[in-house]
């Protein structure tokens, strides 16, 4: 009868740990959201008026480019949070204080739901970071409140995806180094599909990766959104994706954290 609260208490307690770490390296949070702006004042500043006026439609430019590309920096943004959560649990993993975890009375799930939601929550101020400074640079959706809350749900859901299954490359990284490196072939899909330039635009192999690949449908989804384009069934594939890489992520994540040790 007491397992669920003792669970509860265990996960908030894993949770307070990770939050001291994020307080104690602010910078981390900078780091995550740095790159994501970075490439977005890159793309907009040196790029974005050719490739806003190759978009089509009334209006180009440099304002075009910038609402076509915030869903694709968005998803960085939440890629690179799963960077830091892979980092953080290999740490735990190769530093011995999962070792001595194992030998306290904690649910074992609480020390990986805990490390997730912190993760969570520092993707989601880093994203913030990114939409504030998009802002100040123009940005101005177009939808209403209901619309908004879509596309913060998805992003919410995706970024629990994202970090599900860092987790899981974190666990099976050998090393903090290796670790540090597997979770980054996710900040290069945005720009194998529709996140910086239209996949009609590329050749026809990369375009047929670029249309079937996640973060596509996600883009698209979320553009749909903010800006009141047709979403068609991107909004359905999307959330499948998410659900089925939140699924797969856990469940190996899981996997690998319960494994003897011994064969680590």
């Amino acid at each position: 009868m007491t397992a669920y609260p003792n669970a509860l208490r265990d996960t908030a307690t894993m949770l307070r740990r990770s939050i001291v770490h994020i307080r104690r390296y602010p910078s981390l949070i900078f780091f995550i959201a740095g790159i994501p702006v970075l490439f977005l004042l890159l793309f907009v500043y040196v790029f974005g008026g050719t490739l806003g006026n190759g978009l089509g439609g009334p209006a180009g430019g440099r304002a075009a480019y910038l609402a076509y590309v915030i869903p694709g920096i968005l998803l960085m943004a939440a890629a690179g949070g799963g960077q830091g959560i892979a980092i953080s649990v290999a740490m735990d993993m190769h530093e011995g204080i999962v070792a001595r975890f194992r030998t306290m009375a904690i649910a074992r799930g609480a020390i990986l739901v805990g490390h997730v939601i912190a993760a969570m929550i520092q993707t989601g101020i880093a994203a913030v970071v990114v939409l504030a400074v998009a802002l100040l640079i123009g940005f101005r959706p177009t939808t209403g409140p209901i619309e908004w809350l879509g596309a913060v749900g998805l992003l919410a859901l995706v970024t629990l995806a994202i970090t599900w299954l860092s987790a899981a490359l974190g666990l099976a990284a050998g090393s903090v180094e290796t670790a540090s490196n597997t979770p980054m072939f996710l900040t290069i899909l945005p720009f194998l599909g529709s996140g910086f330039v239209p996949t009609a635009t590329m050749p026809e192999p990369l375009r047929w990766f670029a249309e079937h690949q996640p973060f596509t449908p996600i883009i698209e989804t979320l553009r749909g959104l903010l800006f009141g384009t047709p979403i068609g069934d991107s909004g359905w594939t999307a959330v499948a994706w998410c659900v089925a890489i939140t699924v797969a992520g856990f469940v190996w994540a899981r996997r690998l954290y319960e494994r003897d040790p011994a064969h680590r």
